[in-house]
């Protein structure tokens, strides 16, 4: 049996990359540049401070990152307090069978700690993941491998024995680089992301079997 399971969190956990564009091109409106999905996509999986320093010097805004950051975190989580939505479907029965079966769980997410808390919290999972880790909290996000081998470290498990679940071509580039087996999840509300790095692909959650992970261990 593989030793931990990590997560990703946005597109994997809970269908918010939309609420991400959204609000993301709501910012770039309020500091005076307009700004397409299809451009965001190309920033998905970086932290926020990353995302917003390449932007910031792109288009030439004055703020500074920490202004930015601010601004959209505060929109951020009102908008996430108001939106109706669940986890992806799939995850509360995968995250259980996970636990029966003994196998730590970990969140490693580019998202920054407030936000994490603020998800976790609205769907009442604080409990699920013994390890939970920022981008933000480690020298470099995404695709650099820094948080997926920082939570391995925290579960105290050998990162090649890791599996990790990413539906973004950075995170599954980080995921790669730590030496872990990624699935990589077609999230389609993640915008254009290039899997093809993943050992494996899916489409739905529900297609993740324990016997997979038995079978991982037998090779």
């Amino acid at each position: 049996m593989i030793e931990a399971f990590i997560f990703d969190m946005d597109g994997v956990i809970i269908d918010s990359e939309p609420l991400h564009f959204e609000v993301d091109r709501q910012v770039m409106e309020h500091y005076g540049h307009l700004t397409t999905q299809e451009k965001l996509e190309e920033y998905v999986g970086m932290t926020n401070p990353e995302l917003w320093k390449i932007i910031r010097e792109e288009y030439g805004i004055s703020q500074s990152v920490e202004e930015i950051i601010e601004f959209q975190l505060s929109h951020k989580n009102e908008v996430l307090r108001a939106t109706q939505m669940e986890p992806i479907d799939g995850i509360r029965e995968w995250i259980a069978t996970l636990k029966e079966n003994g196998i730590p769980c970990a969140i490693a997410s580019s998202s920054p700690p407030i936000f994490i808390e603020a998800v976790l919290s609205k769907f009442n999972l604080q409990n699920e993941f013994q390890v939970i880790v920022s981008g933000e909290q480690v020298p470099k996000g995404k695709p650099a491998p820094d948080v997926y081998l920082r939570a391995a470290e925290l579960l105290g498990v050998n990162p090649a024995r890791c599996v990790v679940l990413e539906d973004a071509r950075h995170g599954i580039a980080a995921a790669k680089a730590a030496g872990m087996y990624c699935i990589g999840f077609v999230n389609l509300n993640s915008g254009n992301q290039d899997l093809s790095q993943a050992d494996r692909i899916i489409q739905s959650i529900r297609e993740i079997q324990i016997e997979d992970l038995k079978q991982l261990e037998a090779k």
